[in-house]
């Protein structure tokens, strides 16, 4: 297996929904509520803290404008996407077109010499009407970014296109891996301690608090991450596949537990037992705030996947700009919420956890279901990542025609996938951080310099292999070269920006 081929499927975002993995067609309007479910994730759980902490109008300013660049960066996947589309369609017509003349030039050398001179006629003009034909540049091979990758970057590109997935999902395993053991301490030890029901479930708890007896919280939550390692942490040395049904029960339990919270958060303001009063500005929130968002609205990974099955892709950009303008409604709607109705120094990292505490929330069942929700969704997607970034290992270190030894394959690379992550978690449960610092560095590598560079090595090779006529009939709107230039200056400015800002942060301490 080529390294391409094996790149084409080593990058499936683990969101994605099942029945958009697949080649069968889907209407528009469902793959607009496929992307939804992909970039409406765990990462929202983090937003309101976030939102808090900076500030509600600063915070309302950057989700808007993240949120147009990285719809900006969307469509420049979507041209990439269609672009390589074209590369391979034309590469299969070249190769049948020689296939032909191959089988012509065996059967007579005089009527051999007569078809040369007649498709030398016929050639140009059949390249002018190919290159200019609007199905060259149709979506419909799935062509993942590792392959896109392949096909546009150099060398050194590949291997910094993969570095960069990996040290993104390394991200999301660590971040995956804390929030787990976090929700389950802060549930059982609410259940059993003085705090389970009449006290504020949003008091703040240090490590050293009691918890079970003589453990202590920090202790219970380190029980916790060994056993979810235990159980979990096997599956990366093996396969997962067919995840459709727990996609789909991730899913609705997903929509269940936000549509309670924004019902409950909803309720407990008209009642007047709102407690927030969020400032307008808190630069000193923005980092995390920035990282938050870029990690919240991450889907250009997964375009490919979900995309590629939609059945008529005509108004393709219309409908992504649509899901852009809901996600960034319902993202206002959660993070306000949430700031308005609870104090921002009592707003948990996880805010499914606001809503453990007989005062909020009287029936037990939907407590419980609440603090527990993250469990439930993160466990069943943790083997997914864990395998994905496993996979990415194998492709980054791949070489043609090589194999690797049986001890490499199976105990090397899973081991290498799974002990990182699982001792930042040992380490840390700061979820808020975690996910500020993977969505500012990794996070801006995915969504805004490997788009940018995509879309502008993509135009140029089509260029000059199907020449200056050719029209991308999917190509972005945002198509001048100065927003390839602003979305590079901008991711820049933020690599910049976040990493002054943790120094200045870690000179004060």
């Amino acid at each position: 297996m080529s390294r391409t081929e094996l790149a084409g499927e080593s990058f499936l975002h683990w969101d994605t929904p099942a029945s958009a993995r697949w080649s069968q067609p889907t209407k528009g309007q469902v793959g607009l509520v496929y992307m939804f479910n992909l970039i409406v994730g765990t990462g929202a759980l983090t937003m309101p803290k976030a939102f808090a902490s900076a500030g509600w109008l600063v915070s309302l300013f950057l989700l808007v404008f993240l949120g147009f660049m990285s719809f900006v960066t969307t469509t420049f996947v979507v041209e990439a996407m269609a672009a390589a589309n074209a590369q391979l369609r034309w590469k299969r017509m070249e190769n049948h077109q020689e296939d032909d003349d191959s089988s012509s030039a065996a059967s007579d050398s005089d009527s051999r010499v007569q078809d040369s001179y007649e498709r030398a006629e016929q050639r140009p003009i059949l390249s002018v009407q190919r290159r200019g034909s609007p199905n060259l540049f149709e979506i419909t091979d799935r062509v993942e970014m590792g392959q896109m990758a392949s096909m546009f970057f150099s060398k050194v590109g590949v291997n910094l296109f993969y570095f960069c997935i990996i040290i993104y999902l390394y991200g999301d395993l660590a971040i995956y891996a804390a929030a787990v053991p976090f929700s389950l301490m802060q549930v059982s030890c609410s259940a059993t301690g003085n705090d389970s029901c009449g006290v504020e479930a949003d008091t703040k708890h240090n490590d050293t608090d009691l918890c079970w007896g003589p453990l202590r919280r920090g202790d219970v939550y380190r029980v916790y991450l060994a056993v979810f390692t235990l159980l979990l942490g096997p599956f990366t040395f093996f396969d997962v596949q067919k995840t459709k049904y727990l996609q789909i029960l991730t899913s609705l339990m997903r929509w269940v537990a936000f549509a309670i919270m924004i019902v409950l958060a909803l309720v407990r303001i008209g009642r007047g037992r709102g407690e927030g009063h969020p400032p307008l500005a808190d630069l000193s929130g923005v980092r995390n705030l920035f990282g938050v968002c870029v990690y919240s609205f991450m889907c250009q990974h997964s375009l490919p996947s979900l995309l590629t099955p939609v059945s008529s892709k005509r108004h393709l950009t219309r409908l992504v700009l649509l899901d852009y303008v809901l996600i960034l409604a319902f993202y206002g709607l959660l993070s306000f919420t949430a700031i308005f109705s609870f104090r921002g120094d009592s707003l948990l990292d996880m805010y499914t956890l606001n809503f453990a505490s007989c005062d909020i929330v009287s029936v037990a069942a939907v407590r419980f279901f609440l603090g527990l929700f993250p469990v439930f969704t993160i466990s069943t997607n943790f083997p997914i990542i864990a395998v994905t970034l496993r996979n990415n290992w194998k492709t980054l270190f791949h070489r043609e025609g090589g194999t690797y030894p049986w001890v490499v394959d199976r105990v090397v690379f899973p081991t290498i996938t799974l002990v990182p992550p699982v001792l930042v978690a040992f380490c840390t449960h700061d979820l808020e951080s975690l996910v500020g610092i993977t969505g500012a560095y990794a996070g801006t590598g995915i969504q805004y310099v490997i788009p940018a560079f995509l879309v502008y090595l993509c135009r140029k090779d089509t260029q000059l292999a199907l020449g200056p006529r050719a029209a991308n009939k999917h190509r972005s709107p945002f198509h001048h070269t100065f927003w390839v230039g602003f979305v590079l200056l901008w991711a820049f400015s933020c690599f910049f920006f976040v990493t002054a800002n943790i120094i200045l942060s870690e000179t004060k301490i």
